[in-house]
């Protein structure tokens, strides 16, 4: 079958034939009807991110319809319509156990530890396969196994609650599932901070205070638009010093910080500011296989729209694979492009 693969680290994806897994008796095969780009990848591509072995095929937000069913798989029928939860994990570990997979000691993420899903197919076991509702799409269900179910993730570990104000930085495919998870939730006020004046219109239009960092301190205007408190949540999904910061000093009293954007840089703290408004910073890491449920359930309501967050798609190729990657790594990307094999 045909993949596109990371042979060499800093250097661009390549075209590649690679054989087809034949599933073992707990797997199924899948025909991969889409496949995101995450921002993720290219931190993979650049060696910000290790990655098991090389070549790899990247891509870790899967949905298609199951091709080969493995002889122990009975809750599943060749032709279902699926979406992958990119973690492979053990089920039997402490961490499994008790609801927290992602830590799984055996654990293995696809694209990152196995090949994943810039490829025509992909062999996965079931235990993190869900059945795909007709009314979501491929392409929208593929990038809800990432940047929606993370976004869903830190508002949980933040323990966003109903009526509280929030800060989302930065408004890529992450910021908007995460501010209309947040309206879904019932937040009082969201605050989208960005530089991209386009994105932050859509936000606007999703029932978000716009806030240009190009052009305005998003610190100074968060004050401003809450009389000086600042908000109950924030979310950093940047990964940048500059945000992380921001995020911090944006928050009101007893106020929690999501950091989930990835960076290899620190940030300086002020330990008197945190302290003295008993402020949280949180890390947010992946999410769980039990929050999957609930996002598909929200997207069936039209609660999570994704319309506007899947703004581009490519065909399998190398050459249009790197070009979004080069985007990415520079933040002029689209909101989420998706690969259709």
């Amino acid at each position: 079958m045909k993949a596109v693969q990371l042979i060499e680290i800093g250097k661009d994806l390549e075209d590649r034939e690679v054989p087809t897994r034949k599933p073992k008796p707990d797997e199924v095969l899948i025909r991969i009807k889409a496949a995101g780009i995450c921002h993720s990848d290219v931190h993979y591509r650049e060696g910000v991110s290790s990655v098991d072995h090389l070549p790899i095929t990247l891509g870790h937000e899967v949905a298609g319809e199951i091709e080969i069913l493995g002889n122990r798989v009975t809750d599943f029928q060749i032709g279902d319509r699926v979406c992958v939860n990119y973690m492979i994990t053990c089920g039997r570990c402490k961490y499994c156990v008790q609801g927290t997979e992602q830590f799984c000691v055996e654990g293995k993420m696809i694209g990152k530890n196995v090949n994943g899903g810039y490829a025509e197919k992909i062999t996965i076991p079931t235990r993190g396969l869900f059945k795909l509702p007709d009314s979501i799409s491929f392409d929208h269900a593929s990038v809800m196994m990432c940047s929606s179910s993370t976004s869903l993730h830190a508002l949980r570990k933040t323990r966003f609650k109903p009526g509280e104000t929030i800060g989302i930085f930065g408004m890529g495919g992450l910021g908007i599932s995460a501010l209309q998870l947040a309206k879904a939730l019932g937040a009082r006020e969201i605050y989208a901070i960005d530089i991209d004046s386009n994105k932050l219109e859509i936000a606007k239009e999703m029932g978000a205070i716009p806030i240009n960092a190009q052009d305005d301190d998003p610190v100074e205007r968060i004050m401003e638009f809450t009389s000086n408190d600042g908000v109950d949540v924030a979310l950093e999904l940047i990964g940048l010093p500059l945000t992380m910061d921001q995020g911090v000093r944006s928050l009101a009293r007893f106020g929690r910080l999501g950091l989930v954007g990835i960076t290899i840089e620190k940030f300086d703290i002020n330990s008197y500011e945190v302290i003295g408004r008993e402020k949280e910073i949180i890390g947010v890491s992946d999410h769980l296989l039990s929050e999957i449920p609930f996002l598909l359930n929200l997207a069936e309501q039209g609660k999570l729209d994704l319309g506007k967050v899947v703004t581009k798609t490519v065909p399998l190729e190398a050459k249009a694979i790197n070009e979004v990657h080069q985007q990415l790594k520079e933040f002029k990307a689209e909101f989420r492009t998706v690969i259709i094999p």
